[in-house]
């Protein structure tokens, strides 16, 4: 039964893997462009400000994290049972993010901004408590950064998804020389991929379902991420 269900992942993976080779639409290259030419008049100052504040967020959020998940016993688990706990985590953040965008978003433009820092900490604490499931320590450096990669694969530009996959593809030869994170460009991928769906939840009246809409969807991408990145290490050991 488990060799069948294994079977199947790999052919899930396979599928899952040859999107990010396929041409990106018309209208995410256009965006791509606009969000570049924006990126380039903003003062080296401001972006650096920028990465400082994102990079110390994500620290402490990794920080609390990997103190809140507690190690869970699964070592004589399946992948088939781990991939229904993780479809079950899923499920749990996905309505939490909602509740949390639905707040920002009918709070206006201040409230909407403070989603940012927020949603970025329910992220996290998905992926620490996806790793658990997956049998891997998070109190292991090692593992905090290969959870960065996943958060980058989900959510930066085609581009970076197809470099990101390939270190995650082939992390046990290439987590060495990845270890150090470039926390720029990890924001601005981060930003610029989920500039415009956000920008829309600081906008009155509509802001609330567009928040809880664009959080249901970004964690069920992070989701969808998470368990296949996992899927590939269980099945390279």
């Amino acid at each position: 039964m488990a060799h069948s269900y294994n079977q199947i992942v790999m052919q899930e993976l396979t599928i899952w893997k040859n999107q990010f080779y396929k041409k990106s639409g018309m209208i995410h290259r256009f965006s791509k462009q606009v969000q570049n030419k924006v990126n380039a008049v903003i003062p080296e100052k401001a972006h650096q400000i920028v990465t400082e504040a994102i990079k110390g967020m994500v620290k402490t959020t990794l920080t609390g994290a990997t103190y809140t998940t507690k190690k869970k016993d699964v070592e004589f688990l399946s992948l088939e049972e781990m991939d229904k706990l993780l479809l079950e985590k899923v499920s749990t953040f996905r309505k939490t993010a909602m509740i949390e965008g639905a707040g920002t978003g009918a709070g206006g433009i201040l409230l909407g901004l403070a989603d940012f820092p927020l949603l970025l900490s329910i992220k996290m604490k998905f992926l620490f408590e996806a790793a658990s499931i997956y049998g891997f320590d998070t109190k292991n450096m090692e593992e905090r950064v290969f959870i960065l990669y996943v958060f980058q694969l989900a959510f930066s530009s085609d581009e970076r998804r197809r470099e990101v996959l390939d270190i995650i593809e082939n992390w046990e030869e290439k987590k060495e020389e990845v270890s150090n994170m470039d926390w720029r460009q990890f924001q601005q991928e981060y930003r610029d991929y989920i500039d415009v769906v956000k920008f829309f939840q600081l906008v009155p009246v509509i802001g609330a379902a567009v928040g809880a809409y664009a959080n249901y969807q970004l964690l069920q991408q992070l989701g969808e991420t998470t368990m296949n990145c996992y899927r590939m290490r269980r099945l390279s050991q």
